[in-house]
This record gives structure tokens, sequence and C-alpha cells, in this order.
């Protein structure tokens, strides 16, 4: 399990990059007035330059990435339940964001901000869990339809 954890997360981490890094042009094109906007400006005086500032985010979006990758293991947990699965799975990918995005100032420093990106957060793991769990219902009835349709077009067995 451990190899597949790590495997998961190298391959989640430079994918987390590149989902940060198309939310950077997502916001600029919304909210950059034809400006790019990399990272916060709380980050960039943090790190005391914009180049700093979006070296240091997009090592949060690497390690984020590699963190959302690898906690996707906890689906191969067959003994457990779905309600364990799930909720594992939401407490490590708030493991990962939370902090980084604290760091990052990709929320308001305040208990209210903190509230506010916490809810946001969860109310999108919740949208695609849900879309993931009716996607599974529908794979499950289509393959039990082929099941039935195949043993109707089987022809009967003759016992001798």
């Amino acid at each position: 399990m451990k190899k597949i954890i790590l495997r998961r997360a190298a391959l989640g981490a430079p994918i987390g990059l590149a989902v940060s890094y198309l939310v950077t042009v997502a916001v600029s094109l919304g909210w950059g007035g034809g400006d790019y906007l990399p990272c916060m400006p709380e980050l960039v005086a943090l790190a005391g330059s914009e180049s700093g500032a979006v070296a240091l985010q997009a090592a949060a979006a690497c390690f984020v990435g590699a963190g959302f990758a690898g906690s996707s293991a906890v689906w191969e947990m067959e003994r457990w339940s779905l309600a364990r699965q799930t909720g594992v799975y939401f407490l490590l990918l708030s493991l990962f964001m939370l902090p980084a995005a604290w760091v990052m100032h990709w929320m308001r420093h305040t208990p209210a901000g903190a509230a506010l990106y916490f809810g946001v957060f969860a109310l999108l793991f919740a949208l695609f869990w849900a879309a993931g769990l009716l996607a599974g219902r529908r794979s499950v009835r289509r393959l039990n339809a082929r099941i039935t349709e195949r043993r109707r077009e089987a022809p009967a067995q003759t016992q001798p």
C-alpha cells in the first residue's frame, strides 16, 4: 500500500501544479483586468518578491496535488465502509488543503475567512463526491443490464 500511495503522490504533484496554474489563469481572466495575477499580494509580501511567492505557491500546489493523489488510496480499503472511507478521505484532504490555503493566503486570515474557505471546500467536496457516487451507480446499473442481457441471449444449457 505504501508503494501505491507514493506512486500516486509522485504523479499527483505535477497535476497539482498544473491545476494551480490553470486556477491563476482563470483568476487573472476573471479579476485581473488584463494583468496576470500569479499569487496573492500578501504572499508576495511574505516571500519578499513575486518570484519567491510564485515558487512557494508552486511548492504548495505540488504538496496539495501529492496529498490528494496519495489520499485516493483510501478508496481501496475494501474492509472499510463507504462512510468511513469518505470521512477519512475528507479529513486527509482537509489536512493537505487547509494549511496550504492558510499559508498561501488563499483565504482571509480571520476566523470568518477560514470558516468560509472550509465551508466552500466542504461543499465542493460534497458535490464532487456525490457526482462520483452517481457515476459509479450508473456504471453498476449498466454492467448489471449487460449481464442480464447476455444471460437472456445465451442458449439454455441442457442437463444430460
